[in-house]
């Protein structure tokens, strides 16, 4: 689609509403001519006092469609630049409205937090229902995802009060699988290929946690969680994980540290010893994620186990009596149905898990559904599937505690963790709320820094494969430098 900005260059606003209200166009900045039939015109006119005027002029498909808003701007400089994208979002959005089949469940929220607006309103002193009302008069949230976020925004800021300014997690990247899934576009290595790498990637991590460990303390830095993923971090021998685990133990004062979580992930790696392992290092959260229970999804996805092996690995690892199992599931997957989706649902709600993340499928890009061209549920059977998972979670006793979007999700919908009362995992609210930095290690770590009570975010990334990371140690031990830069101008040592 052609775009023209007058008046302004909030280039990035206009784009992310682009990709979200019409996913198959592709921003160009070029003039309009008479015969193009896909296009927009997004100008500003900003009069003294503060009062701002947008308007759209949109045409795709052979339809056209304007939009007209004004609004004043108030407040420090900063405030106003928001206010100012909120408003040519909004306005491009009123516009594209009429062209749209049917307005996407989010709105016009294009990030990857829907719910943020929500946990801020409510942390300000709103109650649930004044941040629902907020979504969608505002924003234009449907009711069902403005309720829903409401619910996972008010679980958020209840996490927020719990974290002091000078608490962090920790996350420990683990870039190895028995396989690599269809719909897969992580920095991760099956294991037939890089089984060489494993002993020395660990060595090079556990040199990496025990140098961080002493940045931290160094820092009066607080970890309250460790999550350890990948990949499939059972992929490593049970030798291994305790390595590991050992490493992070005698780094970092675990103390403070209430919650572990190791994604098990795919039952093929789920042995008597590894869970012994897990149990000995007082592993409080274990994921066992099938992402479908129906056998004929399992090998469209490329994975080499079946719905039995997955009971077996609930057994077993039931006897472990981990605090909590959590179990993961994808909507939309290649050859699935609403009929499958519904059938795997009810099986992992027959296991008793505490903990369900319902993933709807993100096409990335590399991923061999992409790469290959493979068939994928249409969006309205996605719908389905959602649409039955959420009441039949909710009998079961299991609330909403987290969400958060990707790039090109089928049906622009979500993904969503549930759990019973008291069973969240505080990371996955603490990292998608960011609500306190993540220190990362290990190969296509990210590392997040989070200015207490304020935006302010920094980020800086690990080496993404495993070999470059094990063999340029420097670039990590850089990262923890900025990060211990980053709290020195915070906290004065």
């Amino acid at each position: 689609m052609k775009l023209v900005l007058t008046g302004h260059d909030e280039r990035y606003t206009v784009e992310q509403s682009l990709m979200n209200l019409f996913p198959g166009e592709l921003p160009v900045y070029e003039p309009i001519g008479p015969g193009d039939e896909s296009w927009a015109v997004i100008a500003c006119r900003e009069e003294a006092g503060g009062r701002l005027t947008v308007t759209t002029d949109l045409a795709c498909g052979g339809r056209k469609n304007s939009a007209f808003l004004t609004v004043s701007l108030s407040g420090p400089d900063f405030d106003r630049e928001g206010q100012r994208r909120h408003a040519i979002g909004a306005c491009f959005y009123l516009a594209a409205l009429e062209l749209l089949d049917a307005p996407p469940p989010w709105g016009m929220l294009t990030g990857v937090r829907p719910d943020k607006p929500a946990a801020w309103a409510i942390q300000a002193g709103k109650t649930p229902q004044e941040a629902q009302a907020l979504l969608e008069e505002t924003y234009f949230v449907s009711p069902s995802r403005a309720a829903l976020a409401s619910e996972t925004g008010a679980m958020a800021a209840y996490a927020a009060r719990g974290l002091e300014p000078r608490d962090i997690a920790v996350y420990i990247g683990i870039p190895f699988c028995p396989t690599r899934c269809a719909y897969c576009s992580f920095v991760s290595q099956s294991v037939e290929k890089s089984f060489p790498l494993m002993a020395p990637y660990v060595d090079a991590l556990v040199r990496e946690i025990r140098a961080g460990g002493e940045m931290v303390r160094r820092q009066g830095l607080r970890v309250r969680v460790l999550y350890m993923g990948g990949g499939t971090p059972t992929t490593l021998t049970a030798g291994q994980l305790d390595q590991v685990l050992t490493a992070f133990e005698e780094s970092f004062d675990t103390t403070p540290c209430g919650e572990i979580t190791v994604e098990a992930g795919r039952p093929d790696t789920i042995t008597a010893e590894r869970l012994a392992v897990l149990k000995a290092h007082g592993v409080t959260r274990v994921s066992v994620n099938p992402q479908t229970m129906e056998d004929h999804v399992l090998r469209a996805i490329g994975r080499n186990h079946t719905a039995g092996d997955i009971a077996r690995a609930m057994e077993l690892t039931a006897k472990y009596n981990f605090p909590h199992v959590n179990m993961d599931l994808i909507a939309g997957l290649p050859e699935d149905s609403p009929e499958g989706f519904r059938r795997s649902l009810d099986a992992c709600l027959s296991f008793g898990t505490d903990n369900v993340t319902v993933h709807t499928l993100a096409l990335k890009k590399g991923s061999r559904i992409l790469l290959e061209g493979l068939s994928i549920p249409a969006p309205e059977a996605v719908a389905e599937m959602l649409d039955y998972a959420a009441p039949a979670l909710r009998g079961a006793g299991h609330r909403p505690y987290y969400l958060y979007r990707q790039k090109y999700m089928s049906g622009s919908f979500e993904n969503i963790g549930w759990c019973r009362p008291k069973a969240e995992c505080l990371y996955n609210i603490y990292i998608m709320s960011e609500l306190c930095s993540i220190l990362s290690f290990g190969a296509g770590g990210s590392t997040k820094m989070v200015e207490p009570g304020t935006n302010h975010i920094e980020r800086v990334f690990n080496l993404k494969y495993p070999k470059e990371y094990t063999e340029r140690p420097e670039k990590c031990l850089a990262n923890q430098q900025f990060f211990a830069a980053f709290y020195e101008k915070i906290f004065p040592i």
